[in-house]
């Protein structure tokens, strides 16, 4: 005889054991089935496992080329590829087993094996063998199977020098020469940490700009940096090909009409994600699918079957932990009948973790122009900060859209030290509805990098007072 539970979640990342939690403290039974540890790509290889090496690559440029500034006198400062590799495989473990830990103290049933559903009341489980050594009957499922990256037939990834992010996290060896193709935050994160530590990097985009999502300012302002930190970037670039020869990968790319040849120890392909709606049931169920990802009703995330839902990178972009952490808590809640407001997909923050660190909420100057709203746009710079003299991190500005009319924020954007901190503030300020009077009115904490968002709010109706 099968289990029964009240709710069943397949998958066990930042959606999946969100949702098995909700779901438990509202007093439903629950089991949550992954196959792989807890906390999903980005527990294990993605968000918590990259942060830690960029750390290591800020210490060690720090140490290696700033100490002097501080007065510190180092000599001989060098890395170990491996242990920084280590350690980052060490935190996320601890993570990990902390996920595990949230399990039982919530009485979640965790169920390990592949699930695939039979009905929208059953799902069988799975083993690596491919045998069904279990099914379980649930009233409602909850899929929040995440995603993984995207291939394309020009760049086979063969995971040995053509890799994804979960390989480049991952290496037994360091690389002297690495090509990145795709800037968004993924790209631009690993080609930083690799370029900080001594790897020889390019990177290739075929937009116009770096991190293309962003602000075209902050874009702007960043790839100058890089630049100046010695990364090769190549914008406006495509690849034709990525063929292995010899050991190393020879990438054919086209610039401005003209055909070049790049080549490396391994090229990573950070070009997006697709979500993982395969071999689970959906199609034999007639679950709606469109563009590799789950439809569903951004109200409740139910799909086109009546109690079941998805959630997460899954049913679609924007492929962030804390938006699928987000839609976890809103479809559980919205089972259980409470009232609950939908989520502001336009309060999202995204963040990007290399140095200096790029975060944005809200409406891009030309998205909200776009829109139809007539701006006022203000901007402070780090290097005008006292807080940012005094710790040497005087790089990027405070850029903060305003409705002309109404003085409401419709979106913040900033490059700069602490900037994937500093975002919240603008976040909840938005949620708020705050305006540039109510950000410049609220007194600010000196000497803090946080002064920059008053000054900028300032900047947007002529009243700063440091620039």
């Amino acid at each position: 005889m099968s289990e029964k539970y009240d709710i069943a979640v397949l998958g066990g990342g930042p959606g999946g054991y969100v949702a098995a939690i909700r779901a438990s403290q509202l007093g439903y039974k629950v089991a949550v089935i992954d196959k792989d540890n807890l906390g999903g790509v980005c527990l294990n290889w993605g968000c918590i496992p990259t942060k830690a090496l960029l750390k290591s690559a800020e210490v060690y440029n720090t140490v290696k080329n700033h100490a002097k500034d501080f007065g510190i006198i180092t000599e001989n400062v060098d890395k170990d590829f491996s242990k920084i590799i280590k350690r980052s495989r060490n935190v996320s473990r601890k993570i990990v087993a902390g996920v595990e830990y949230l399990m039982k103290k919530n009485k979640i049933d965790r169920i390990k094996g592949f699930g695939k559903l039979v009905s929208k009341n059953q799902i069988d489980i799975i083993d690596e063998n491919g045998t069904v050594t279990k099914n379980i009957t649930t009233d409602r499922i909850i899929i929040a199977t995440g995603a993984r990256p995207k291939e394309v037939p020009n760049i086979p990834v063969d995971r040995e020098f053509i890799i994804t992010s979960k390989e480049a996290m991952n290496l037994p060896e360091q690389p002297e020469e690495i090509i990145v193709i795709g800037a968004g935050a993924i790209g631009v994160e690993f080609a930083y940490f690799y370029n900080t530590i001594g790897t020889k990097v390019t990177v290739v985009e075929m937009l116009p700009n770096v991190l293309p999502v962003e602000d075209s300012e902050i874009s702007a302002e960043l790839e100058k940096i890089l630049k100046k930190q010695k990364i090769n970037i190549l914008t406006s670039t495509t690849v034709e090909t990525a063929v292995v020869k010899d050991g190393k990968v020879h990438v054919a790319v086209i610039k401005d009409g003209e055909k070049q040849e790049l080549v490396a120890d391994k090229v990573l392909n950070s070009i997006g994600v697709t979500g993982n709606v395969e071999g689970i049931g959906l199609e034999e169920l007639g679950v709606e699918i469109y563009k590799n990802s789950i439809k569903v009703d951004r109200n409740t995330y139910q799909t086109s079957i009546e109690g079941i839902y998805a959630i997460g990178d899954v049913a679609g972009p924007p492929w962030l932990a804390h938006v699928a952490s987000a839609e976890a808590i809103h479809c559980v809640e919205t089972i259980k009948g409470l009232d609950v407001k939908p989520i502001d997909y336009n309060s999202i923050p995204g963040c990007t973790y290399c140095q200096p660190q790029v975060a944005s909420v809200g409406y891009t100057e030309a998205n909200a122009i776009e829109a139809g709203y007539e701006v006022k746009i203000g901007r402070f710079p780090f290097s005008a900060s006292g807080k940012s003299a005094a710790i040497g991190e005087r790089d990027g500005f405070v850029k903060l859209v305003f409705d002309a009319k109404y003085g409401g924020l419709l979106g913040a954007h900033i490059i700069g030290s602490e900037a994937t901190e500093l975002i919240a503030e603008l976040g909840l300020a938005k949620t708020h509805e705050a305006t540039y009077e109510s950000i410049i009115k609220t007194v600010h904490a000196h000497p803090t990098l946080s002064e920059t968002i008053m000054e900028a709010a300032a900047d947007a109706n002529g009243e700063a007072i440091h620039i």
